[in-house]
This record gives C-alpha cells, structure tokens and sequence, in this order.
C-alpha cells in the first residue's frame, strides 16, 4: 500500500479525514457523510487508511477512537483479548519496557498476519500441535530476551550465566535466531 498513510501516523498522505465533532458525530470528508464507529471498524477490516481529527482543535485523535473500536468489540462481539494479557498489558504502562511494547506488538501482530494462512491450513489439516504454541513460544522468548536488555536480571536465568556487560546487538542476534526458527516451524506446517 504504496503512498497511503498509517492511521494516526499524523502524515494525512492518501487517508481519508474523519472530523469528530463535540457531539460525538463522526464526519467522512471523503463521501461528506456522517458514520458511525461500527463504519470506522468496517474501514479498518477494508484496509481503508483513516485520520480522525477532532473537528475543533484539528488533533489528531485516531489512537483514542481506535481504542474505542476495540472497547466495544471487546464487549458486543465477544472477547478476544484474554484477561491474563490485559492485566499484562496495563502492567507495562509505566513501566520501562513500555517504549518498547509498541514496536515488539506491531512485529508480533505483522508476524501473525504473515502466516496467518499456514496457520488456518494447519487447524483445517487437523495437525494435533497447535501452531500458535509455537508462536507463543516465540513472542515469549521475544520478551524474555528483550527484558533483559532492558531490566538484566528480570528474565529468567539462562542455563549458560550472561557475560557482565550484556550488549544489546547479542540480544538482538538471539531474537532473530528464534524469529528465524518459528519462521521455519511455520513453513513446515505449511507443507
């Protein structure tokens, strides 16, 4: 998707301009429509680039209606977001792992989404290991990796005891052995 702009990315580009107003109404400049969230979702689902920005400041305020979105799925459509991971998430808020977790969601998610196809041919086939273990396994180790890095001595103890002065790059080299490793696990099960 060459020359369209990430939502919220604040670089208005090919997206579309939502305005909110202090009403609560939502305004399409693209088709000079009034819509609704439930559009917004349906936007996101197309792949539609989006900018919501407040009608009377002009701030760009996509993050907060995404976040809406998510509310009211979580709650109308049923959950998906297990319980576990939000206590974990809000955990991080504050947290000094915090500027990284924005980065380390989006490759997980990109991640998910790349294999998204050998995953669902996996469950279709019957395969008695559950593919996503694997994914698990691997953000999982992501974190505990990252962890270190950021807090040494928060992630558990490896078998073989870390050099005093851990560099970043040396972490960086085992994640991308393990991204590598799921990424083979994956192909197999695409086979």
């Amino acid at each position: 998707m060459a020359g369209r702009a990430k939502a919220g990315s604040g670089e208005a580009g090919d997206a579309i301009i939502i305005k909110k107003y202090a009403n609560r109404r939502l305004y399409n400049t693209a088709s000079s429509s009034y819509i609704t969230l439930e559009d917004l979702a349906k936007m996101v689902r197309e792949n539609i680039e989006f900018q919501v920005l407040d009608a009377k400041t002009g701030d760009d305020i996509t993050h907060s209606i995404l976040t809406q979105i998510i509310m009211d799925e979580e709650s109308n459509s049923g959950q998906m977001l297990p319980v576990s991971f939000l206590r974990q998430l809000i955990g991080m808020y504050g947290n000094s792992m915090q500027a990284m977790m924005p980065s380390y969601l989006e490759a997980s998610m990109a991640n998910f989404r790349d294999n998204q196809s050998k995953i669902r041919e996996a469950f279709e086939k019957g395969i008695s290991s559950n593919p996503l273990t694997a994914i698990h396994e691997t953000n999982m180790a992501m974190m505990r990796a990252a962890a270190e890095v950021f807090m040494p001595g928060v992630a558990k103890p490896k078998a073989k005891p870390a050099s005093p002065v851990s560099e970043p790059r040396d972490e960086i080299a085992v994640l991308r052995e393990q991204m590598a490793a799921m990424q083979k696990k994956l192909d197999e099960l695409g086979k």
